[in-house]
C-alpha cells in the first residue's frame, strides 16, 4: 500500500513537471495596418484600380444599353437580318463587360493579383515580426483579435500590438 501511494505521488510529480501552461498572445491586425503607411499607400492605390476599372465596365455596360435601347426604337424597321445583327452586337458588348468583371475582380482576377502584390509583403512582415516575438517570449498562440468573433474578454497586457508595431520599427 505504502509502495502503491509512493508511486502514485511520483507519477503525480512528474506528470506536474510535463505539464507546462501554455501562453497566448493577442495581436490586433486591423490596429497594426492601420499604423502601417504602406498598408495605407497600398489600399488607397487598390481602391483607385477598383474604381478606374469599375468605370471600365459601367462604360461598357452604358455601351451595351444604348445598343439595346437603340434596337427597341428600331426593332419595327429593321430587317430579320438587321435585328439578328443588332442582337449579337448588344450581346457581344454584355459578354464583354461580364469578360471585363471577371478580368478585373473574379477569383484569379487583376484585383487578386494587385493585393497579393501590394498587400502580400506587408502581412508577411507582420506575421514575421509576430513570429520573432512569439519564439522570443515562448508563447504557444497568438491569436488576432480584430478577426476572433468569439474572444469576448482578453487581458490588454497579452495583447502585443504594439510590440510588433516597434519591431517592424514604426514608432507608437
Amino acid at each position: 500500500m505504502v509502495r502503491k501511494t509512493i508511486l502514485l505521488a511520483l507519477l503525480g510529480f512528474i506528470y506536474s513537471l510535463t505539464v507546462k501552461a501554455q501562453q497566448f498572445a493577442l495581436v490586433d491586425m486591423e490596429y497594426i495596418l492601420n499604423r502601417i503607411p504602406a498598408y495605407q499607400a497600398a489600399v488607397q492605390e487598390m481602391e483607385t484600380l477598383s474604381a478606374q476599372w469599375q468605370k471600365e465596365i459601367e462604360a461598357k455596360n452604358e455601351e451595351a444599353q444604348r445598343l439595346y435601347e437603340s434596337y427597341q426604337k428600331n426593332a419595327e424597321t429593321l430587317s430579320a437580318e438587321a435585328k439578328t445583327t443588332s442582337e449579337n452586337t448588344i450581346v457581344a458588348k454584355e459578354q464583354e463587360a461580364a469578360e471585363l468583371r471577371k478580368q478585373y475582380f473574379g477569383p484569379e482576377g487583376e484585383m487578386i493579383k494587385k493585393r497579393q502584390e501590394l498587400i502580400g509583403p506587408i502581412q508577411d512582415e507582420i506575421y514575421n515580426a509576430i513570429k520573432n516575438i512569439s519564439l522570443e517570449k515562448g508563447y504557444d498562440a497568438v491569436i488576432d483579435r480584430a478577426s476572433a468573433q468569439s474572444l469576448i474578454f482578453a487581458s490588454p497586457r497579452i495583447d502585443i500590438s504594439n510590440e510588433v508595431l516597434s519591431k517592424l520599427g514604426y514608432s507608437i
